[in-house]
């Protein structure tokens, strides 16, 4: 049984891909965007004549060649009935100009910390490269010590994994410890 008769519609050979089948009961649908989270990789149209919301997904976006859609964009897209609604299928138009434009956030004031010792050997906690912080431990009941990305770069480090031994100086920032240099152990403990 093919997935179409299923009700899940044509297969994508890859994501960005042209699919293997074009559904044949294709609907046009003209709206405004209602949310679209690029995080998640998909949103929601609102269409002009009413009805529920119809999703979009960031693959089909991409593959008619947009990257994102913003609150308020008007866009014309080919849908496709699906067991929960329906789905984009294919974008004809996307016009960014009516979109809402969220303000910028301040700029954020780099905090200058100066270390207040030598280089000091601690194991990390945790590190999410995406978040783009995370925490070392200099053993138990030691304050952790906050370690940002702009960090690891300057080092020439571009992630770390819990568990990893490091060198590091921090000094007291705004909300406690926080690195200020940080060594990886491959190349860092043999030199000490």
């Amino acid at each position: 049984m093919g997935s179409d008769a299923l009700g899940l519609g044509p297969r994508l050979n890859h994501p960005l891909e042209e699919p293997a089948e074009t559904p044949v009961d294709l609907v046009e649908v003209s709206g405004a965007v209602k949310w679209f989270d690029a995080g998640k990789g998909y949103g929601f149209i609102v269409p002009d004549g009413g009805g529920p919301d119809v999703l979009v997904h960031v693959t089909c976006l991409r593959r008619d060649g947009f990257s994102a859609a913003m609150e308020g964009a008007r866009i014309v897209c080919e849908a496709v009935q699906r067991a929960k609604g329906l789905q984009a299928f294919r974008i004809i138009s996307l016009d960014m100009s009516t979109a809402v434009q969220s303000p910028a956030p301040p700029p954020r004031e780099r905090v200058h910390i100066a270390p207040t010792g030598d280089f000091e050997p601690a194991v990390v906690k945790w590190f999410n490269r995406v978040r783009g912080f995370g925490f070392l431990s200099k053993g138990e009941g030691m304050p952790d010590i906050f370690v940002h990305m702009e960090t690891l770069r300057q080092q020439g480090l571009t992630e770390l994994r819990p568990g990893q031994t490091v060198l590091v100086r921090y000094g007291d920032g705004p909300k406690g410890l926080m690195a200020t240099d940080v060594k990886a152990d491959d190349v860092a403990l043999g030199a000490y």
